[in-house]
């Protein structure tokens, strides 16, 4: 098969979706790799790189989407995209649908089979979000450290406090792995940190696992109004897959939070779990809404794209190798957690919390490769 990597075009998007050892191994397999000049140099994988893995060095984003069976990326495809994509093509990558309609717009108008990595299932979770969902988390703490300091905008905070001053009080909003590692990397930064989430059994984990240093509460609204009007920062990193994310902070709670404190906004490739959430970019990756500072960068892990590169990397290239070797169908037939991960196909919506969120008709999954066979 053949198998193109664009250049990413998000903005401050340095991660790439395939490193060179995945191209060799690719290449081990009998499929053309085809990399975009330059596409992985961000990630500090130069051309040479993967030249020597056997892959094929093409100058331009063009000679990627026109010849490309199966085409690998980061992130949902931009506008200035669009037009590149071509019927029946294979789009493997992020996408976020229900909070990108435009994006699923032009994916059904182009008759693009996409596939979301972070609707693709796994019996323990979705294990490709998983390693995004750790690094993203991992960064929610440090950049809401960052953004407490007076010289950012902040009030001036320390989060780990000095002796005879207290920490910053953090207060991480769903317990999931994103949530999970804001709250563990910001209790080691000597943070004061509390985890709210809906699942006790969740709660019970992450309690033995921070040796129960975190303080951990059930999610209803009156405690999330409490707990956001005492924090210093709040990290909102609430998921539900495929579907947008639910507003649990409203405005008029962080109205009562003190002035310039920060909230950090995981969930807002899904839209966003704060009221006033919308989608920044790491060249401005923050905005003030009444006396608090929002940060809501749609692509955090771009921020450390040689880590992420490889993380992902990592998990998605065993389903890469099935859709090389089998066509999507089989693939999908002979795995219904990759399955799970269609979204588009032959113009319609194939996954459905993403039809829902955009008020349109699913085409069942099972409906689609069913009629595969007879074509």
């Amino acid at each position: 098969m053949l198998i193109g990597v664009p250049a990413e075009v998000k903005n401050n998007e340095f991660r790439v979706a395939l490193t060179p050892a995945g191209s060799i191994d690719l290449d081990r397999r009998g499929h053309q790799v085809l990399i975009q000049a330059g596409a992985g140099v961000g990630s500090g994988f130069d051309d040479d790189a993967y030249a020597a893995a056997g892959a094929r060095i093409v100058p331009t984003a063009e000679d990627v989407w026109d010849t490309a069976e199966l085409v690998l990326k980061v992130k949902e495809p931009q506008p200035e995209e669009f037009d590149r994509m071509r019927e029946g093509q294979v789009l493997f990558t992020y996408l976020h649908l229900a909070a990108e309609a435009e994006c699923a717009a032009a994916l059904q108008e182009r008759g693009v089979i996409a596939i979301a990595y972070e609707t693709v299932t796994g019996p323990k979770g979705l294990p490709l979000l998983a390693p995004m969902s750790e690094v993203a988390g991992r960064l929610a703490a440090q950049v809401g450290a960052y953004h407490l300091m007076h010289s950012q905008g902040g009030p001036g905070i320390l989060i780990g406090g000095v002796p005879g001053s207290r920490p910053a009080k953090v207060v991480v909003i769903g317990g999931g792995k994103a949530g999970e590692q804001a709250a563990i990397t910001a209790l080691g930064m000597g943070a004061e940190v509390t985890v709210i989430d809906l699942n006790i059994e969740r709660l019970r984990e992450l309690s033995a696992l921070s040796a129960r240093g975190l303080r951990t509460l059930a999610s209803n609204t009156l405690t999330i109004a409490e707990e956001v009007a005492s924090a210093d920062l709040v990290i909102g990193s609430v998921l539900v897959p495929g579907a947008a994310a639910p507003k649990l902070v409203t405005r008029d709670m962080v109205a009562r939070m003190r002035p310039r404190s920060v909230l950090v906004d995981i969930a807002i490739d899904q839209g966003g779990c704060f009221e006033g959430s919308r989608p920044t970019t790491h060249a401005e990756p923050t905005f003030t809404l009444g006396e608090q500072i929002y940060y809501c960068v749609a692509n955090m892990p771009g921020a450390v794209p040689h880590i992420s590169t490889a993380a992902l990397t990592n998990s998605t290239l065993r389903y890469v190798f099935d859709l090389a070797d089998k066509g999507w169908k089989q693939a999908m037939r002979d795995d219904p957690h990759l399955a799970a991960g269609l979204n588009t196909y032959n113009g319609r919506i194939t996954h459905g919390p993403v039809a829902e969120a955009l008020g349109a008709e699913v085409l069942p999954v099972e409906q689609v490769l069913a009629s595969a066979y007879s074509n």
